[in-house]
């Protein structure tokens, strides 16, 4: 008897299965909830890595920030609120750190920021609580934050010297307070005093448990200084003429403030440096969950090997049969494995469209994007499994014997 090509096996594996394919779809059933988990999960992840780099990126890669307290431990990852550091957390700098940083810093722009917490109100409606940002005609275009065409404007150094009663509103701020039509040159009241709307910024998304910018709203800094009562600055940024420059200001500007502040009670760092500790986390908490979702896989597998032995015990006879008339106990061990690893493929395939279509549809409402290296690995994990799960049970049927087998009832 001549030894059955791998066509044939493969022929002859696939109309076993679609003998019962409800079994089938059962069987593929762990499997696709796995690999929908895992494909759903880390597109959640991969997509939010990629809407945090695009907002880092809108920044420019030669963006500096000064922030109070320290942010980032000496392994480069976020430091611990709660540990010796945290007394720094409440720093506060003034306009003398900012003159002390122009001063060192030639060349580059320094833009100071304050913020305050504001009621606004409208002809239609109240926001409570609105965080409200006060800077220098330069911070529009250092943080990207310039009205498009249409929308109006930024203010203009004049406007910042005179403290003029100008404001620009994030997106949503402005759609709550003039929801039936334009907020652009309309007048609305912040802590008693009379403002006009100059600027409506184009929508950039949330922060997930972060700040939402869509709701912030930015004018000149003298107004938020009479909003607070006071004139503390907040935070710092730093824009150099180019990237290659960033290393070199960061320590120029550490230094500058080390003059006069403890190294705890402030932190220098640039939009790359916070990209990568943020991705980290993300990338940390993505496999961590993928790895949960997995367990569903090692289920499916189990169920997977459970379907196969019983589908040995059910085909003892044609088993015996086949050993009788000369099958090679290889073509009947490769058979079982490829009905195995067919079975966890199916899955597969369901539950990466499952998965797919499933990102599409979060997409819409939270950052989702599949990826070619998250579909190829979450394939190739379901084959892997119905290979493992499967041998055990392929070779079981290749061991029979051929006289006990045709003696089964």
């Amino acid at each position: 008897m001549l030894k059955p090509s791998l066509d044939d096996l493969i022929k002859s594996s696939v109309r076993s299965i679609l003998k019962n394919k409800g079994r089938t779809i059962l069987t593929s059933l762990g499997i696709i909830i796995g690999v929908t988990s895992v494909i759903l999960l880390t597109s959640i992840g991969n997509g939010l890595k990629g809407y945090i780099s695009d907002q880092f990126e809108s920044l420019g890669s030669n963006t500096i920030f000064i922030a109070p307290g320290k942010i980032f431990d000496d392994k480069g990852g976020f430091s611990n609120s709660s540990g010796p550091s945290s007394r720094f957390i409440f720093t506060t700098f003034s306009q003398s750190d900012v003159t002390d940083l122009k001063r060192a810093l030639r060349g580059s722009t320094i833009v100071p920021m304050s913020i305050g917490i504001v009621n606004i109100k409208s002809s239609k409606t109240t926001k409570t609580n609105v965080t409200i940002v006060g800077s220098t005609y330069q911070y529009a275009s250092s943080a990207n934050y310039q009205p498009s065409g249409g929308n109006g404007r930024s203010f203009t150094k004049e406007e910042e010297d005179k403290k003029s009663d100008v404001i620009v509103l994030g997106y949503s701020l402005a759609n709550d307070l003039f929801p039936n039509g334009s907020a652009l040159n309309k007048k609305i009241v912040v802590k008693s005093k009379n403002m006009k709307i100059i600027g409506i910024l184009d929508k950039k998304g949330g922060s997930f448990g972060g700040p939402d910018v869509d709701q912030y709203a930015f004018t000149p800094l003298g107004n938020v200084f009479d909003f607070n009562g006071t004139q503390n600055i907040n935070q710092i940024l730093i824009k150099t003429p180019s990237k290659d420059l960033v290393p070199q200001v960061k320590i120029e500007a550490k230094n500058a403030m080390l003059k006069k502040f403890n190294k705890d009670a402030f932190t220098v760092f640039d939009s790359s440096q916070l990209l990568s500790s943020i991705n980290t986390i993300i990338g940390t908490l993505t496999v961590a969950l993928a790895g949960i979702a997995a367990i569903s896989l090692v289920v499916g597998g189990i169920g997977i090997m459970n379907i196969m032995l019983v589908t040995v015990s059910e085909r003892t006879r044609e088993i015996g049969l086949r050993k009788a008339i000369g099958a090679y106990p290889s073509a009947i061990l490769i058979q079982f494995l490829i009905e195995a690893i067919i079975l966890s493929s199916i899955g597969g395939f369901i539950g990466i469209l499952l998965g797919s279509l499933g990102a599409s549809a979060i997409n819409n409402f939270f950052p989702a994007r599949v990826t070619i290296s998250s579909i190829l690995i979450a394939f190739g994990v379901s084959a892997l499994v119905g290979i493992i799960f499967g041998i055990a049970p392929a070779r079981r049927a290749s061991r029979l014997s051929p006289i006990e087998a045709l003696r089964y009832e």
